[in-house]
């Protein structure tokens, strides 16, 4: 047909589908015409309606709205573990489902606090609904579960059975902004069986700025989770390191995360900025909703599907961010696919690297050395150390010495400081030579000495394709003539010793 509002133009839109439009591009009519095109289909640009939508930074680091085209965690139920949850007006168009209050033992789980009203608005706001903030997986449904009085504190044995009591009434996910204390065999049986039952436990990494998860979020079943600030990076007070498996945002004292709560003394709605690993953790479990509601059940399978698809840090020498930072539209692109490919873990693999070169090295003296025990351990310690150990999780020791053990001798100064810089006082002949200076009168172990400075020879190699940055030194071509000097050192320091054998 021809439009009224068309004729002087002579603009006609024929209906049909890609193959009539195909045979007409290649018809006489090519030739008659000006331009033969689809008549593509547009849609409306929605946009988020609630009015301080705009101060959520948090949501829009995560990439929530790439991610609510395709989910809004529709028929997931997310227990929210904490002080209660009260029905502000952010939370009216938020379906709910029957909850428990485990302190005063009755059902109905009203927040006298604050802080599990502001932990379930994260998980699901009500969303578009021309008023205050949104959520990030806001077509979920909030099971309130009281287990924290209205001073903060709750016992172990009634946060246990609410995980169970979530697991048996049908909640998907279960968030606890909650931590302290030690272990408990109660807990990790609750959290086991909910497990058991389909359920994922996500639960912050705790407030104390310590290099180990918390109790509950260091149990194996768990995912714990640390806090970024705005400019995503670890916030000040995020505990980090051991058991720490994922980051979200957490907020600091410039920006905190926003949502609608309780004012306890009133107990009146307000817009309110929390700050914490309580902030950040269910940022975590409503992605893990948005997750489940494309049909993902497993839990971990869904675990999985958040650590793949998080942003990967590089040089993350002290784990403040666990397997990367959430990132929600790579998390649904991922559950969509169905395949779940395995992140190799850069660190590990220059490390091999590192041991390879520095064997090939070998080959160059293999006439002249003795393959002794203490050789092949000078090759590891100069290489790539016993890198494995950093796959072995040991909770509330210093970690300094295990990050010493499992890096090569040419990382030391990054091991002792936690800096990404290579301090190239290590990295460099130096090392190697005071060995030798030491051992080389010795018959058996001058070999730890050669090995060593194989290895290093080994590891300054590798380090130089891999844009070195070394304290004191720009970065770029003067590091990379550095360590490549330094690795000819080493190696010109095993030809010399070996002559004077």
């Amino acid at each position: 047909f021809n439009s009224e509002f068309s004729q002087k133009e002579r603009v006609y839109v024929l209906k049909g589908n890609k193959n009539i439009l195909k045979n007409i591009q290649q018809s006489e009519l090519k030739e008659l015409t000006d331009y033969i095109e689809p008549n593509y289909q547009y849609h409306t640009l929605e946009a988020v309606n609630d009015p301080r939508y705009s101060e959520q930074w948090n949501l829009e680091n995560i990439n929530i709205e790439a991610a609510w085209k395709q989910a809004k965690g529709k028929g997931v139920t997310v227990a929210v573990i904490d002080t209660g949850v009260s029905r502000v007006p952010d939370l009216q168009r938020t379906e709910f489902v029957e909850g428990y209050d485990f302190v005063n033992d009755k059902k109905d789980a009203t927040d006298d606090h604050g802080h599990g009203t502001h932990v379930a608005g994260t998980v699901a706001q009500s969303t578009n609904n021309r008023y205050g903030v949104a959520g990030v997986a806001y077509q979920a449904k909030i099971m309130p579960l009281k287990v924290l009085s209205a001073a903060g504190y709750g016992t172990i044995s009634d946060i246990a059975e609410a995980i169970r009591f979530a697991a048996d009434n049908k909640a998907d996910i279960i968030n606890m902004s909650l931590g302290g204390g030690g272990a408990s065999q109660m807990m990790e049986d609750a959290i086991n069986y909910a497990h058991e039952k389909g359920v994922v436990i996500v639960a912050a990494a705790g407030n104390s700025g310590l290099s180990s998860a918390s109790y509950p979020s260091r149990y194996a079943k768990v995912i714990s989770v640390s806090a970024l600030n705005a400019n995503n990076e670890k916030a000040f007070y995020s505990n980090y390191g051991v058991g720490v498996d994922i980051s979200a945002p957490g907020g600091g004292q410039d920006k905190k995360i926003l949502q609608e709560t309780i004012d306890p003394s009133s107990g009146q709605a307000k817009m309110a900025g929390f700050m914490g690993t309580s902030m950040a953790s269910p940022h975590v479990a409503g992605v893990a909703a948005l997750i489940r509601s494309t049909g993902v059940k497993d839990p971990e399978k869904i675990r999985k599907i958040l650590e793949e698809s998080a942003r990967e840090v590089e040089n993350d020498k002290l784990n403040y961010y666990g397997f990367g930072q959430l990132d929600a539209e790579a998390a649904i692109k991922l559950a969509k696919k169905g395949q779940f490919p395995l992140r190799l873990d850069h660190d590990l693999l220059m490390k091999l690297l590192m041991l390879a070169v520095a064997y090939v090295f070998t080959a160059l003296f293999s006439k002249s050395i003795r393959f002794t025990d203490l050789f092949h351990l000078g090759i590891v310690l100069g290489s790539c150390g016993f890198f494995l150990l950093k796959l072995v999780d040991i909770f509330d020791v210093p970690q300094w010495p295990l990050r010493l053990v499992s890096s090569p001798l040419g990382q030391w100064g990054n091991a002792i400081q936690g800096s990404v810089d290579i301090n190239p006082i290590f990295a460099s002949v130096l090392i190697p030579f005071c060995l030798m200076a030491l051992l080389l009168g010795n018959r058996d172990a001058k070999w730890l000495a050669v090995g060593t400075s194989i290895g290093m020879a080994g590891f300054l190699t590798v380090t130089i394709f891999t844009s070195p940055d070394l304290w004191l030194l720009s970065s770029g071509l003067v590091s990379q003539i550095f360590l490549g000097v330094n690795a000819l050192l080493c190696l010109a320091l095993v030809n010399l010793s070996l002559k004077e054998s």
